[in-house]
């Protein structure tokens, strides 16, 4: 009785914080695009880098406007590695399209490669402007990439790409893009040199930018965030125009997305400034160098490193600069990511999903069933005491205090603990938890099919698709066959439990497997999957239990 107490806290509280979110919140919006194709050649490697920074005070202050059209029209250079095909514009050294191979838009076998960017964002991300240095519109000024091909295909070594832009006002401008082969990571470099003859001072900012395809923030953080004095910073949507700059030794600045992740990395983690923007539907996140100083006829060349790629911990880790702690799974994060790593174990050797996320259920809570046992024995106790306390309820139905009175020393005189059957389901509760979060997090299982009609366990499962929507269903509409399974093994845990005392607690109790399978609706079906098998294992467990002391 006392663990579907506990199990009805749990599904209110799903109920009041998922609720909104689940069934009437609209959907990100996804903006496909064609996948890029592969041609070009082989180039030579690049000038070695090295880098200086300087740091100062200055306050951040809006993009300047575009300048007018320029007599040369700017082209794109599209670099392909085999990981990724990015695509960088003369006009700003932007970066305008970044497809991922590894990934793609749906689950469909030929569907386009992931695409990070996308058309509708105006201009491209990673722009970089000069405050207060005389230097206007950069962000749109037209470079010139040289001899530089339109395609360049990246073999066994690294490639750089230099862009020049020769300011009216003296001042030379090179941005250098370098690729690896085998990894999401590009270093870049700016390089500054002073022609003039006074020194050139003032604020650079490069500026990630996104468009908001309305991000919701349950569990999966999505948002401008960074790591500044150490502390990882997240910045909800909502919360941008009310955020201040945040000042400090800045590691990087990124925009999140569920599974991907867009990241301006500064190695040395200098004194800097992380400014956040909400512009009409498009978000910002600015990595500020403040207090520049170059003087006449001096040049400084800033170092940083750009990563658009997965939100893969393994990944992530082999970038370095922390830029994993991205990856946050809340106060649960101690017990996720173990669980995160234990699940990829398993799929090295049985590489399906689906598979691992059973057998990582079951493995925990047999690492549990000590405690689950304990519980079992507390509820089969109670039940024997149930007709007794049936006997004091209607003796006492009119004095509730001396009910309570008479219940609490019938536990005295039998030596049982009411708490008994709560207190183990308690402990089990932050590794209940973090799987809930990991499992929701995961991109490992985003397209990771299971069997049959399950064929992303990042999605709902639905067996068919029907025509026609269904109430508190988002799309696609069809049978949540998985979800229904697990509802009738919620009723069947149920039903085996003692039955509450009060007939209102009863009603309530009944309900709770409905609750489930509405909450559960719209989740992924990985998710699913994992509450299933263990509503499963429990049910053995305490089919086996009460049967042993009957």
């Amino acid at each position: 009785m006392e663990q579907m107490r506990l199990l009805l806290a749990i599904g209110i509280s799903f109920l009041v914080f998922f609720l909104w979110s689940v069934f009437f919140a609209p959907p990100p919006v996804s903006q496909p695009v064609p996948e890029t194709a592969q041609q070009g050649s082989q180039t030579t490697e690049g000038p070695a880098p090295a880098a200086t920074t300087a740091a100062g005070d200055g306050a951040p202050s809006s993009i300047t406007p575009y300048p007018s059209e320029t007599a040369r029209r700017a082209r794109n250079i599209v670099v392909d590695t085999p990981l990724f095909s990015m695509t960088i514009s003369e006009q700003g050294g932007a970066v305008v399209s970044m497809v991922l191979k590894e990934y793609r838009e749906t689950i469909e076998p030929d569907a386009a490669f992931k695409e990070l960017i996308g058309d509708s964002l105006e201009g491209g991300t990673v722009w970089l402007s000069m405050e207060g240095a005389g230097i206007n519109g950069l962000e749109r000024a037209i470079y010139d990439a040289g001899n530089t091909p339109d395609r360049v295909t990246v073999g066994s070594q690294p490639y750089d790409l230099h862009l020049v832009y020769e300011s009216p006002d003296q001042v030379r401008v090179e941005r250098i893009y370098r690729f690896y082969p085998d990894s999401y990571l590009v270093d870049m470099w700016v390089e500054v040199h002073n022609r003039r003859s006074a020194p050139l001072t003032g604020n650079m900012r490069l500026t990630l930018r996104h468009i908001d395809e309305g991000f919701k923030n349950e569990l999966g953080f999505q948002g401008p965030s960074g790591l500044i004095n150490n502390q990882r910073e997240q910045v909800k949507i909502k919360k941008i125009a009310e955020q201040p700059a945040l000042d400090g030794p800045l590691k990087w600045v990124s925009i999140e997305t569920l599974y991907f992740i867009e990241s301006l990395i500064q190695k040395e983690a200098l004194p800097g400034r992380m400014v956040v923007q909400h512009n009409d539907k498009t978000i910002e996140n600015q990595y500020v160098v403040p207090g520049v100083e170059i003087g006449a006829g001096n040049r400084e060349r800033f170092a940083f490193g750009l990563f658009m790629g997965p939100k893969s911990l393994k990944v992530l880790r082999s970038v370095g600069n922390d830029l994993d702690r991205v990856i946050h799974f809340g106060w649960v994060d101690f017990i996720a990511k173990p669980c995160l790593w234990f699940m990829n174990f398993i799929y090295r050797f049985i590489p399906n999903y689906g598979i691992a996320i059973i057998i990582l259920t079951i493995i925990t809570r047999l690492l549990f069933w000590p405690l689950a046992q304990k519980s079992y024995k507390s509820m089969n106790e109670m039940r024997k005491l149930q007709p007794l306390m049936q006997e004091l309820r209607e003796k006492y139905k009119d004095d509730r205090a001396k009910m309570n009175q008479e219940t609490m020393a019938l536990y005295r005189t039998y030596k049982i603990n009411p708490l008994g059957g709560c207190l183990p389901m308690v402990v089990q509760l932050p590794v209940f938890f973090a799987l809930y979060r990991m499992l929701y997090q995961s991109i490992e299982l985003r397209h990771a099919p299971f069997f049959g009609w399950i064929n992303d366990l990042a999605a709902p499962d639905r067996l068919f698709h029907f025509g026609f929507s269904i109430p508190f269903m988002q799309a696609p509409y069809g049978i949540p066959v998985l979800t229904l399974i697990m509802g009738a093994s919620m009723f069947l845990q149920m039903k085996m439990s003692p039955a509450p005392g009060d007939p209102l607690q009863a009603k309530m109790m009944m309900l709770m497997p409905i609750v489930f399978t509405f909450i559960f609706i719209n989740f992924p079906s990985g998710l699913v999957l994992y509450w299933l098998v263990s509503n499963l294992v429990s049910i053995a467990q305490q089919y086996y239990t009460l049967k042993k002391l009957a």
